[in-house]
């Protein structure tokens, strides 16, 4: 079973890309907003938490890719609910998973009808599946946001690319696992403070 992928993009296809890893090329499909932001992206570097779909119905193996754990989690919730399988849910997947389980907490129908593929009965029967079950998605992904390396505050930038160094040239791992590892902490403790604590998080989540 693949669950992660890090490699290199080598072309757009209609509803992804297809990323060489090692020597081989995988067919991955990502949601309207992940193939916007890789596009308009400055590097064709990228890791990906990977959902294998298979079925008797879909033979062919579909590998469908999230920038995070939380996006994923969003995901295999969101296909809980009746008539929206995999496919249906990465393509409507087109906003980012804080406002779309913003919209479900809330009961905005008018905004669910707005994402792809998915009419009022539809919508209703999400909010009817998910509401008060994807609040915690609302919170995690607006603090995503906030953990970008680009966003970060002056002192926990300093504390990042101080732990980036160790990562990459002490131990061997690549820029963007780096990146990955440093963003994840970030996610579960915002209060780190110093390189130490960011240190201790990282690894204490690998024992």
């Amino acid at each position: 079973m693949i669950g992660f992928l890090e490699g290199t993009i080598l072309h757009f296809e209609s509803d992804g890309i297809l990323l060489l890893v090692g020597n081989i090329g995988y067919e991955v499909v990502l949601t309207p907003q992940m193939v916007e932001k890789l596009r308009s992206s400055q590097t064709n570097e990228v890791s990906l938490y990977i959902y294998y779909h298979l079925t008797e119905r879909q033979p062919k193996p579909v590998l469908i890719g999230f920038e995070t754990m939380g996006d994923k989690a969003f995901f295999q919730t969101f296909i809980t609910v009746d008539a929206i399988g995999p496919m249906k849910a990465v393509k409507a997947m087109s906003r980012s998973v804080g406002e779309i389980a913003d919209a479900i907490e809330k009961k905005d129908v008018t905004f669910l009808t707005g994402l792809s593929g998915i009419g009022k009965r539809t919508a209703e029967k999400i909010i009817a599946t998910l509401h008060g079950k994807v609040e915690k998605f609302i919170a995690v992904t607006d603090h995503a946001d906030k953990m970008d390396q680009d966003k970060l505050p002056v002192e926990m930038h300093i504390i990042s690319e101080q732990v980036t160094g160790v990562l990459v040239e002490q131990l061997g791992h690549s820029p963007l696992s780096a990146k990955r590892m440093i963003k994840e902490a970030f996610e579960r403790h915002s209060t780190i403070s110093t390189p130490e604590e960011l240190f201790d998080e990282i690894f204490q989540e690998k024992r």
